[in-house]
């Protein structure tokens, strides 16, 4: 297979930046921009497109016919794979934590996957937290048959897509004081991070419970670039409930947003990331004379 050229790998960089007129932070002198990269790609918006691509230009160079990954029950990461895999003609196998789905109806998140020719591959829980050792990783690809495919991690993070994600942040310099994006498995963060300007901060919302991202980002960190790069930090406190979990309260302010600013709000990230910065700004947490910029990291 050659190398792609121009086609599936394309992007529209840079994104769109826009601002968002919002009564809820101009009422504390807080200017807020809305950083539209779930436009930078038509088929892998956002954080997507930024980790994958140097993933699968280095898969199509290294003559790799399929893809491996992993991910939950209503992985976006699963998903975009599945459909990248599509775009460039490659196998996807998804190893899916919690063999007891295996059987049932597949929710809309696994079906997207399976109608973009994803093979998956369920497995139960205890194994699938073993797959960052070495030993229960091969164990975990021969199971599936994925022995011999490129494996993109959980959620696409490795120092390939830092260098990706790093490019995000070259795109904002200057542009704001604070660039705000939610984390999953931190990788975007931490490439977002050391993209940005001296004196620009980024700032990370977690979308799942537990507290663990800290060590996750500086060891991404470590492995991409040598060592911390660029400041940043975590809000935590604002995943309601975990990932996937969209209770009503949060169903309705992303309805909400989406009317006031005309786009569609994507639920498990994107809702999550703007509800907890219109709750910091409401507590103070900005300065009067901040420009804040949210990335819009994917689409519903």
């Amino acid at each position: 297979m050659n190398a792609p050229g121009p086609g599936p790998l394309d992007p529209r960089p840079p994104s769109p930046l826009v601002e968002a007129a919002d009564e809820r932070f101009a009422a504390h002198g807080v200017r807020l921009l809305l950083k539209r990269d779930d436009l930078v790609h038509p088929g892998l918006p956002g954080n997507k497109w930024r980790k994958l691509a140097p993933n699968l230009r280095a898969a199509v160079a290294g003559g790799h016919r399929a893809l491996v990954t992993f991910g939950g029950a209503y992985s976006n990461h699963l998903r975009a794979t599945a459909t990248a895999g599509r775009l460039l003609g490659l196998e996807t196998v998804g190893i899916v934590r919690g063999d007891e789905l295996a059987g049932r109806p597949l929710n809309p998140s696994l079906a997207g996957c399976a109608a973009d020719g994803m093979r998956l591959h369920f497995v139960p829980r205890s194994q699938y937290r073993g797959k960052s050792e070495p030993a229960a990783l091969a164990r975990l690809l021969a199971g599936a048959g994925a022995a011999d495919a490129y494996v993109v991690p959980e959620g696409g993070s490795n120092a390939l897509a830092l260098a990706g994600c790093a490019e995000l942040g070259r795109e904002l310099r200057g542009e704001a004081d604070v660039v705000a994006v939610a984390c999953g498995t931190g990788g975007t963060l931490a490439g977002l991070a050391a993209g940005l300007d001296p004196g620009q901060r980024a700032l990370g919302v977690p979308v799942l419970a537990g507290g663990f991202l800290d060590g996750e980002i500086r060891s991404l960190q470590h492995a991409a670039f040598g060592g911390p790069a660029g400041d940043w930090s975590l809000a935590e406190g604002h995943h309601h409930g975990g990932y996937a979990r969209v209770p009503a309260a949060l169903e309705a302010f992303a309805a909400d947003f989406g009317d006031r600013h005309g786009f569609p709000v994507e639920r498990i990230y994107v809702a999550k990331l703007l509800w907890a910065l219109t709750a910091l700004t409401g507590s103070g947490a900005f300065a009067p004379g901040t420009t804040l910029a949210a990335v819009v990291t994917g689409r519903p």
